[in-house]
């Protein structure tokens, strides 16, 4: 059964973070919350995993606010008349519509009622069996598109593009949506002299910093929070960590809008980008090393204050949740190793520990795209096309699948990125937009396969798909 962002209101959460004692981050399963009403873990708009929904006593004195963890405080904030979490039910039929005829496609339809292999044009397209929005997504757009109906007379703010995909944030901007900017000085800091008293502001998908809740909370403004309930997740899992005196190792992009947030809920934290990265940690605890030179490195990825020689002897594990989560559970497996040979496979455990913040949604589109490259040779693909929001983490990741099997694949933000003189425009796994050759023989069949991140919707696969069918019949008429 596939629930709607809408139909997902009416679900209450009724579990906590699943936590891994020891090592091993436990599997998690194949089905996602948008096809599947779990009866173990479900999610209302407003609800996260782990999230404590109890009742507390309002703070009274700046003393008791600064003794309060930043959870707590960020509970404090959701408390506030001004913050909305489950969206507006008088505008939602409209939204409900309009997300319909933007985002909805026929031939994915077609597709997917079709084993997911269609041919057109001369053209053979296999589509992978998870792919495009996840509910988290679809839940953040309905929320976003909700608030602005709901406030028509207001100013509506964004602190950051809503997700990470160019035709739903052009929407916004089309709904006069004024996305806040980044001050000019490079730091990374927003100027949000441009929110005045009564204005709307929208948390985006990937959420919001401590400090920027913060200030928010302080201002008289409505906040409508459209954070997905797996990044709250993790911020649930970074305040257990510094209950249990533990060191945030976060597997993810320290720059990234939501490791960005989520580091903001940390005490201590280092942010490690990859293997190589972890390596160079657990080479840290190991051995030691030239502290200047490790600060130096991770300057831009680790706590004020940090302390190699004291901040690495008890660690605990999260990721951003849009990373590739093989690469998580080999770094976990890299964690687990380096403290049994530090401290003795019987007291490893009191220093390391791990918790499940992978969401379900990434690995399955991973997990698809595998399936696809397996079976390449079978299916006689030509190559892959991956759609998604070039700045789109888990997308680049789909890229990576192919093109580490040697597979020919391209990675475009959208359609008009494949061009009627049989080029394309695409970003490569080095970050690079280059323009090359697209369809190597326009005068054979071509055989493809396809797929779409979690923030891409399926008109976008659809109108891509399209360029290529007009490729190929323009190609067959001038036979």
């Amino acid at each position: 059964m596939k629930l709607s962002p809408f139909a997902l209101l009416a679900i209450t959460t009724t579990t906590s973070a699943t936590v891994s004692s020891a090592f091993v981050l436990p599997q998690t399963s194949s089905s996602t919350f948008l096809r599947t009403a779990s009866t173990e873990t479900n999610f209302n708009l407003g609800m996260v995993p782990g999230s404590d929904t109890s009742t507390s006593t309002p703070i009274t004195t700046e003393e008791e606010q600064k003794a309060l963890s930043k959870k707590a405080q960020r509970l404090q904030f959701m408390k506030s008349d001004q913050f909305y979490r489950n969206g507006f039910k008088e505008v939602r039929k409209d939204v409900e519509d309009v997300m319909e005829n933007q985002f909805k496609s026929n031939l994915v339809d077609t597709l997917k009622s079709n084993s997911f292999v269609i041919e057109r044009e001369g053209v053979r397209v296999h589509l992978a069996s998870d792919f495009g929005f996840c509910w988290g997504v679809e839940r953040s757009i309905a929320l976003a598109y909700e608030a602005v109906k709901h406030f028509p007379d207001r100013k509506v703010h964004i602190t950051n593009e809503l997700i990470h995909n160019p035709e739903v944030n052009d929407n916004l901007q089309a709904m006069e949506v004024n996305f806040i900017e980044k001050n000019a000085d490079g730091q990374g800091g927003k100027d949000f002299s441009v929110v005045g008293e009564k204005d709307v502001v929208i948390l985006p998908a990937f959420g919001a910093s401590f400090e920027e809740m913060k200030l928010f909370n302080e201002k008289d403004v409505e906040v409508v929070d459209t954070t997905c309930p797996w990044v709250s997740k993790v911020w649930n899992t970074v305040d257990m960590h510094q209950k249990k005196g533990l060191t945030s190792v976060i597997h993810g992009k320290y720059a990234h809008e939501e490791t960005v947030a989520t580091t903001s809920f940390c005490e201590d934290y280092i942010c490690v980008k990859n293997m190589d990265e972890a390596k160079m940690v657990t080479d840290y605890i190991l051995n030691g090393g030239d502290k200047a030179a490790f600060l130096e490195y991770f300057k831009n990825a680790v706590s004020e204050g940090f302390d190699p020689d004291t901040m690495l002897k008890n660690l605990g594990l999260a990721n951003q949740t849009t990373m590739y989560k093989k690469e998580t559970r080999a770094i976990g497996q890299l964690l687990q190793k380096t403290m049994m040979e530090k401290y003795g496979p019987v007291d490893a455990d009191k220093h390391y520990m791990e918790f499940d913040t992978i969401c379900d949604a990434t690995q399955e589109r991973q997990d698809a795209v595998h399936e696809l490259v397996e079976n390449a040779d079978k299916l006689g693909l030509d190559f892959i096309l991956v759609v998604g929001g070039w700045d789109s983490s888990n997308t680049a990741h789909l890229l990576e699948i192919p093109m580490n099997a040697g597979i020919r694949s391209f990675h475009i933000n959208r359609a008009e990125c494949i061009s009627a003189d049989n080029t394309i425009t695409h970003r490569t796994m080095d970050g690079e937009i280059v323009t090359e050759p697209f369809i190597t023989d326009l005068g054979k069949n071509v055989v493809m396969g396809v797929t779409s991140g979690a923030s891409t919707p399926d008109a976008a696969v659809q109108d891509s798909l399209d360029s290529i069918f007009m490729l190929s019949k323009l190609a067959g008429s001038d036979e």
